[in-house]
């Protein structure tokens, strides 16, 4: 039986000495630390280890927001600023509830109102992923005793409902006018600080992201092995140290590396990167190009994938894309190989040489 007894401060100290364990928590009021008490030496019954009574106490969603977030800071992976966006809005939208009431039927009813608001069935499944994420944290770190099972049938119900889904593999890839309408536009408008024909040329020629080409520099780029360092890349299993080496190829209609000492005549002292501006303004630039020219739903991002579309087309075994793209997961590689029937005549003069 647990013991309690009252300090001078006037809290109430708990003390549990069962089956071999030993420990003590501390009240303001003797109900709960009665309460506390029972559960414990429960818990040791059945072969569990005890909830720490702060952990123990916390019973809305918010506060196991508030816990996962504290637990990733702690150990140094705080939440990225899309993950904290969307546990934000579940705060907002669910903190106060209790987890007793974050049934199937509230999560259902929240999953509809996320969709009435705007929200596609991506960005759904990317909240609903939250939700588990939170519980199942909770529950495997903690040891408290929340279930996700009514996530999963939440989840499995708004699946039917045509509510959540994943996203559609995109295969836009810019035609060869569309590029030249680009390049034409910048290149006659001086009021264009970003070289952007050239940052478009390297970004097909790299299949490099919009931000990494903005942040190599100089010291990043060998010009006797023709290679280049990309810091960090990212990787959803390493946010930070996810540091590749790529080949700066001349396969894909530009040369990677002449593209580079184009941009040695221009180079700023005051920046030792090869690219001196903000990746931002670079994709706002490209976004009011497409639409001066005309032309319809194509993003700076497609350049990477034309780029890597024009590896797999020069003859590029998965496994050699992967050495510049930098995928991981070289089934991630086969959305690209939509490949153009004339790059069929190019493949076919190497396998005659």
């Amino acid at each position: 039986m647990a013991s309690i007894r009252k300090q001078k401060s006037g809290h109430y100290r708990v003390w549990i000495r069962r089956k071999g364990k030993s420990l003590t928590e501390t009240f303001v009021n003797r109900d709960d630390a009665k309460t506390w008490g029972v559960e414990a030496e429960r818990q040791i019954d059945r072969g569990g280890a005890p909830i720490p009574s702060r952990i123990a106490r916390l019973t809305t969603f918010g506060e196991l927001i508030d816990l996962h977030i504290a637990d990733m800071t702690e150990v140094g992976k705080p939440p990225g600023r899309s993950k904290a966006a969307t546990l934000d809005m579940l705060r907002r939208e669910l903190g106060k509830k209790s987890m007793a009431d974050l049934d199937r039927d509230q999560l259902l009813k929240f999953g509809r109102a996320r969709a009435a608001q705007g929200a596609g069935p991506v960005t759904l499944q990317m909240d609903i992923g939250a939700i588990k994420l939170v519980v199942s944290h909770a529950a495997a770190v903690h040891g408290l005793e929340v279930s996700v099972e009514p996530i999963n049938m939440a989840r499995i119900a708004l699946a039917r409902l045509g509510l959540v889904g994943k996203s559609n593999e995109r295969d836009r890839r810019p035609t060869d006018e569309e590029l030249e309408k680009l390049f034409r536009h910048f290149d006659k408008n001086e009021r264009y600080t970003i070289p952007m024909s050239r940052v478009m040329k390297f970004a097909i020629a790299t299949a490099m992201r919009q931000e990494e080409i903005f942040r190599v520099t100089w010291s990043d780029y060998n010009p006797r092995t023709k290679m280049l360092l990309i810091r960090d890349r990212k990787d959803p299993r390493a946010k930070k140290g996810n540091d590749q080496r790529i080949p700066l190829l001349a396969v894909s209609g530009y040369d990677a590396a002449a593209l580079i000492e184009e941009q040695r005549a221009i180079r700023a002292n005051e920046d030792d990167r090869i690219f001196p501006h903000h990746h931002k303004s670079a994709g706002a630039a490209f976004t009011r190009a497409c639409t001066t020219a005309g032309i319809h739903d194509l993003h700076f991002h497609d350049l990477r994938h034309e780029g890597t579309s024009r590896l797999f087309e020069a003859g590029f075994a998965i496994q050699q894309v992967a050495l510049v793209t930098g995928h991981k997961d070289w089934k991630m590689l086969r959305r690209y190989t939509h490949l153009k029937p004339e790059s069929l005549h190019a493949i076919a003069a190497g396998f005659a040489r």
